[in-house]
């Protein structure tokens, strides 16, 4: 059974529940390899490498 409410929440109690809905910024660490801000533990899309190795292939 779903939830089912017997009383309206009010405006402001609603936004007070949403108050840390908010967006944050992503984490960006600096390549081992080339040196340029990628997203931790994801292969880098400048250099194509993961942990100091070659994974795919870029062309240049």
């Amino acid at each position: 059974m779903s939830i089912c409410p017997k009383n309206k929440h009010s405006k402001a109690r609603r936004d007070k529940h949403r108050a840390h809905w908010k967006m944050t910024a992503p984490a960006l660490v600096k390549c081992s390899k080339c040196g340029a801000l990628m997203v931790p533990h994801r292969v880098c899309k400048k250099c194509g490498s993961y942990n100091k190795r070659e994974i795919i292939a870029v062309a240049e």
